[in-house]
């Protein structure tokens, strides 16, 4: 940021409680992650298999215990043995529109939401992203979509795809991916040979059929598709397990299925050189000597903590995150921008209806990824992601019938087996941006972190531009996109944004190095998506969690004295 006024690192705010006794010695192999979302374990697994300790702190809020009886009640049995009563409780509180989902829950609950306001003070304007205080974060009530960038697409990376690579493969190895071998990877490659299956569903299938038999002529106008690929134990042939098709994906997999951090921080529980502390609340960080000082609080008793280690990793989320180094610094009164990537909805009616689709078992997640790149032309690609039939869909149907939906019943009925929606993201370059802001109240000395939507008209134009390119080459999908339905929704509504800290190869001001480091800091390291220079289209958690690992990775080599990345 131009004309940033940037603390001395060594500087920190009142909160850091200096006279607090340090619960124990600095330990040069400790090293502490602040998070325990995907950037979190990811960055915590290259920490660990580089034979440091890691200890990861969180707020670790989780489900509470009645909800977590239903799950356990329809995990113990077949979704055909499900009760209707059971089905209700578990998808309660979604109430989807032809807008989407305001807010995305899982299993019924919005814990994985709670305590933003009260805890990290944030105040919203025009903004729909959201922080995550859960145990896992996001990846409690996330989507699963899993894609890596393209190398056209990281224009403003001070790094190449090439030093992504490696540790999009370690990332893989923690999620697991659900994927098929199709023309998608001359792009986007799988970085993986451990994939399972997952049988799309029969809209689907017709959708990539039709489009399978118009395959050059989509390349020649730059479009090219696939299977969606997920974090998800699909099926192998060889083993038992994996997904069932219960249709109750975007309500929270009864069975555990779809990946969450979570689980990996659990299954890490007996491990030696690992330990989670949940219940807490982490402020800020400075460094102290051959160390840092970390400092916070207890999220029940509001009881100040600090922490000693060798570094510390934050991976707190993008709005914890930027809260934390904003606090940090003590740079109060100054803004600082978040990049999205701008979200947008719309539905596409399948020129031949899929009877019965209501009635299908199949996982309502993602089904097909559609890329967008122009041949020759240097502009980024657009993400969209296929959707067919679901319980939320024909909600959203039916809302917009409204009253006329029981003397129109033929009618919704053919959309049901007709309707996909396309679920779409442009490059941050393209997309609206937040502004963040830390402000502080001089007579209580209570903090707030505003947070206010910025929109780009040049977006909404580019969304709309889209929409009738797909509407004048419809025959090719087999299906015609409705752009008078078309949602181009707030800024940060796509949860892909990032980048308030962008890592640069010469730092200055608000920018980081490429090991996530602000200038003059050494041992604190932003690792999500925080440092990314930009928010390119395609999914973000898999390149927050390969980028997370190499940071990790690269920052043990410091520590032994190894040559840093250039």
């Amino acid at each position: 940021m131009s004309g940033a006024v940037i603390p001395h690192p060594s500087a920190g705010p009142e909160t850091q409680s200096r006279a607090q006794p340090l619960p124990e010695p600095s330990d040069p192999n400790l090293c502490i992650v602040v998070g325990s979302g995907p950037a979190g374990v990811a960055c915590a697994k290259a920490l660990l298999d580089q034979g440091r300790r890691v200890r990861m702190l969180d707020a670790g809020l989780t489900l509470e215990p009645e909800r977590m009886g239903l799950v356990e009640k329809l995990k113990g049995s077949r979704p055909e043995e499900w009760s209707a009563a059971d089905l209700a409780a578990y998808q309660a509180g979604m109430n989807p529109d032809v807008g989407g989902v305001p807010l995305k829950l899982v299993y019924g609950s919005d814990f994985a939401y709670r305590g933003a306001e009260e805890h990290l003070g944030v105040r919203y304007d025009n903004v729909g992203l959201r922080p995550s205080l859960a145990k896992g974060g996001l990846s409690t009530v996330w989507g699963a979509a899993m894609m890596p960038y393209a190398e056209r697409d990281l224009g403003e990376w001070p790094l190449r795809l090439a030093a992504l690579e490696p540790h999009y493969a370690a990332a893989l190895q923690l999620t697991g991916l659900a994927a098929c071998h199709d023309p998608l990877e001359e792009l986007f490659p799988l970085y993986t040979s451990n994939v399972t299956d997952l049988r799309p569903s029969r809209q689907a299938q017709q959708l990539l059929e039709t489009m399978g038999r118009h395959r050059a002529a989509l390349a020649s106008l730059g479009i090219r598709f696939g299977r969606a690929r997920v974090a998800v134990q699909g099926n192998l042939a060889a083993a038992k397990g994996g997904c069932v098709y219960c249709r109750l994906c975007m309500y929270g997999c009864p069975y555990g299925y779809i990946y969450s951090s979570a689980d990996t921080v659990a299954q890490w529980g007996n491990k030696p050189e690992f330990s989670y502390q949940s219940g807490v609340i982490v402020t800020s960080a400075r460094e102290a000597g051959e160390g840092v000082e970390i400092a916070g609080y207890d999220r029940a008793t509001r009881a100040p903590l600090v922490w000693r280690c060798s570094r510390v990793f934050l991976a707190a989320g993008t709005i914890a995150t930027t809260g934390i180094l904003l606090r940090s610094l003590g740079a109060y009164d100054q803004t600082v921008w978040l990049k999205d990537s701008q979200y947008f909805l719309m539905p596409l009616l399948l020129f031949r209806k899929v009877r019965g689709a209501t009635r299908e078992w199949l996982h309502a997640l993602s089904q097909a990824f559609i890329e967008v790149a122009v041949p020759g032309c240097q502009e980024p690609t657009t993400h969209i992601q296929i959707y067919s039939n679901s319980d939320l869909v024909n909600q959203a149907v039916a809302q917009a019938f409204g009253p006329l939906q029981g003397p129109l019943g033929f009618v919704v009925r053919d959309l049901h087996e007709r309707m996909l929606v396309a679920q779409g993201y442009l490059h941050s370059q393209h997309s609206s941006r937040v502004a963040v802001c830390l402000r502080q109240d001089p007579a209580s000395g209570k903090e707030r972190l505003e947070l206010r939507g910025e929109p780009n008209p040049a977006g909404k134009a580019r969304i709309r531009k889209l929409a009738y390119q797909l509407c004048r080459h419809a025959r090719l999908f087999g299906a015609m996109p409705l752009p008078v339905m078309l949602k181009i929704a707030e800024p940060g509504r796509s949860f892909h944004s990032g980048g308030s800290f962008p890592m640069s190869a010469a730092p200055q001001g608000f920018q980081t190095d490429l090991l996530g480091r602000l200038p003059g800091w050494q041992r604190v390291h932003a690792v999500d998506a925080t440092v990314f220079p930009s928010i390119p289209a395609t999914t973000i958690t898999l390149s927050a969690m390969a980028n997370a690992h190499r940071i990790g990775w690269e920052a043990v080599r410091a520590m032994a004295g190894g040559k840093e990345v250039e």
